[in-house]
């Protein structure tokens, strides 16, 4: 009990007599100091005292898919920065492959008693995964927020980037650069923001043959192996679902002896970390990051408040960012 009285009191920066009073039920403390120290409790791994288990604490579950795409921890950045003003403290969870898996995460922040939980990138976004434990929190009545990609049916208000304009911008950039035969190296076909990509890009194509579209998991190698088969195929501009997908494409050209961009054009989505710094430089459709985790923010904020917020999905404007990697089309 002294150790842990300690601990908080450390971590809150109030003194140990403070901490007991809190935990104890004891007038004379401020309600932000309470809410602090019982946020500690939480944090540090302690249980509530059984009459302060009631309440709901003043954390956060951050829910991402990986960390080794860097759009994901510019997500984290952007969300978690927002929360902490808001005196909410997030808890990141990422998913590993063989590890936690996001059902698990889900019992786990239960557990804690979240205050609402914000999703990026998660399985809600493929069809046919499984969505429990999405409807768990939905019965839970938990607030939660997805970032790219709804489930309507769940009822949670979501953000995401509008991949329609996306397809749009990078294929019309392409076409004015000559390229007649562009091809598509999407994730995998339950994946909804693929589908939606796929669909923008048949839209805007009039006659997009099957085999200009290749499916893949989302890496670099996914990449590649994609990339490859439509380069057999003939396309001179390939537009990739995000920025790993779209380095693999192009160590897949030069792999087989292609010029980039002088043989073969590659358009990458996201806009994340260091793609100005690749060689060539990445053209890439940008998600506005920003206007989005902090949009996300202020809806589960305004759920975990009371207030009704409308289950949809709030679409954001992507911007085309033109780089190294794209140029005429070959005339040969």
């Amino acid at each position: 009990m002294t150790r842990r009285l300690a601990e908080v009191a450390k971590k809150v920066g109030v003194s140990e007599a403070t901490v007991s009073r809190v935990l104890n039920g004891k007038p004379g403390v401020s309600e932000a100091t309470r809410q602090a120290v019982l946020t500690a409790l939480d944090v540090l791994g302690y249980e509530r005292p059984t009459q302060l288990r009631g309440e709901r604490a003043r954390l956060v579950g951050l829910v991402l898919p990986e960390l080794q795409n860097p759009i994901f921890p510019a997500f984290a950045e952007v969300i978690g920065g927002a929360l902490a003003q808001l005196g909410l403290t997030p808890v990141l969870c990422t998913q590993t492959k063989g590890g936690v898996s996001e059902a698990d995460y889900v019992e786990l922040l239960l557990q804690q008693q979240v205050s609402g939980v914000v999703f990026a990138g998660g399985l809600y976004a493929q069809a046919d995964a499984p969505h429990d434990h999405y409807r768990l929190l939905a019965e839970r009545n938990i607030p939660v927020v997805l970032v790219n990609a709804a489930i309507e049916h769940l009822g949670f208000p979501g953000v995401s980037c509008d991949d329609a304009v996306a397809v749009e911008q990078a294929w019309r950039h392409l076409a004015s650069l000559g390229h007649e035969r562009i091809g598509l190296v999407l994730g995998p076909g339950d994946h909804v923001p693929s589908a939606r990509k796929l669909a923008a890009a048949r839209a805007i194509a009039g006659d997009l043959p099957d085999e200009f579209v290749a499916r893949a998991i989302f890496s670099l190698e996914g990449g590649h192996a994609a990339a490859a088969r439509l380069i057999d195929r003939g396309v001179t501009g390939i537009i990739c679902a995000s920025d790993p997908l779209a380095l693999g494409a192009v160590r897949a050209a030069r792999r087989k002896g292609h010029d980039v961009p002088g043989r073969i054009s590659v358009v990458g989505y996201d806009d994340s970390a260091f793609m100005n710094c690749t060689e060539p430089p990445l053209t890439t459709v940008r998600q506005p990051i920003e206007a989005m985790g902090r949009a996300a923010v202020e809806l589960l904020n305004a759920r975990i408040g009371g207030t009704a917020v409308p289950a949809e999905e709030l679409l954001f404007e992507p911007e085309l960012v033109v780089r190294g990697s794209t140029a005429q089309a070959p005339r040969d």
